[in-house]
């Protein structure tokens, strides 16, 4: 059996033209991350949850006429977070960066919230400062992952409600094949279930048992009917928000097809993915600094696997709160992380 490429470990900023900046808040676990492409990239999204809550999603529609973005915004602090776009279009149009309109330069900036007002209580929020701050601190080198930005109130397992729940968080990764393509993603996991790893089956954050010691398995859970209803305090506010992005060169079109590929990575590493009360949301950019002669389907393909290996990191590298154990904290203590 041939070996298989292990993903880079520059993240989402190994794609040449993107820089990524978080700013997270001091009075709570809350924050946004900025994805920026600051000379524009063609743009597409996907959306898979029953509940998003997002910013200029018609614009990247293929049958519409603005091809590129300029910035993606992954924020917390449900829809009162989607002001933190604003920001990011003062910061790009005081650069004179942005779709030109006649004398006016428009920065076209798509975003989109995961609800994370439950952690740390709710008044404090992401807004226009948050996104201002976090474009400001772009930059293009390796991102820091784990509780910052948009992953900073991030929670998974909470099928047994949010005292079973465990730490989410945001992780990046990324491929640059022999041939120069490289395919990225950046994703901020809020999931209701649990983080699976697709290569062993093995949980590696989610539901845990009434102990707390260990996972109780939401696959098992769900099919022996044992799961909190809504309403109650399991919390079924949730969401994973991302970004697939590659230096190929694509139409808004293939953009497209790429970021709905993309959503097989969250489906492997998240049981349940997409379900009524998510607002799961990919996004894609190409960037067309490469010519890729292996077709649209190795892109979303490998866009598929850096989904889900964000997934991982962002679980893995999360730091624990009071009542809300890490991965790493359920590992240490001798529970049955992975």
């Amino acid at each position: 059996m041939r070996e298989i490429p292990d993903s880079t470990d520059g993240g989402i900023t190994a794609v040449e033209g993107l820089a990524l900046g978080h700013f997270t808040l001091e009075e709570r676990p809350t924050g946004c991350t900025v994805v920026l492409a600051e000379d524009g990239a063609v743009a597409g999204v996907d959306v898979r949850g029953g509940a998003p809550g997002t910013r200029e999603i018609a614009l990247l529609d293929p049958v519409n006429s603005v091809q590129e973005a300029h910035a993606i915004v992954l924020s917390g602090g449900s829809a009162f977070g989607l002001d933190a776009a604003s920001g990011v279009v003062r910061y790009l149009e005081e650069r004179g960066i942005g779709y030109q309109a006649g004398d006016h330069v428009v920065p076209i900036v798509a975003a989109a919230i995961l609800f994370d007002l439950g952690v740390g209580g709710g008044s404090a929020r992401p807004g226009p400062t948050c996104g201002y701050e976090a474009a400001r601190a772009a930059s293009a080198a390796a991102p820091a992952e784990g509780s910052v930005g948009a992953g900073a109130g991030a929670t998974v397992g909470k099928l047994g409600g949010r005292g079973r729940a465990m730490k989410g968080g945001i992780g990046t990764a990324s491929i640059t094949l022999e041939d120069g393509l490289t395919v990225a993603a950046v994703v901020a996991v809020n999931a209701v279930g649990d983080v699976i790893d697709p290569a062993t089956g093995e949980i590696v954050a989610g539901v845990r048992t009434e102990d707390g010691t260990g996972f109780a398995d939401a696959r098992v859970l769900l099919r022996a009917g044992e799961v909190r209803p809504p309403g109650d305090d399991a919390s079924v506010e949730n969401t994973t928000i991302g970004l697939v992005a590659t230096n190929a060169s694509l139409s808004k079109a293939e953009i497209t097809k790429v970021a709905q590929m993309a959503h097989d990575g969250l489906a492997r590493a998240i049981y349940p993915a997409h379900t009524p009360s998510d607002g799961d949301t990919l996004f894609g950019l190409a960037t067309g600094k490469h010519e890729d002669e292996g077709g649209l389907s190795r892109i979303g393909a490998l866009a598929a696997d850096v989904v889900a290996e964000a997934i991982l990191r962002a679980v893995r590298t999360a730091t624990g709160l009071p009542g809300l154990p890490s991965a790493s904290d359920l590992t240490s203590s001798g529970g049955r992380g992975s």
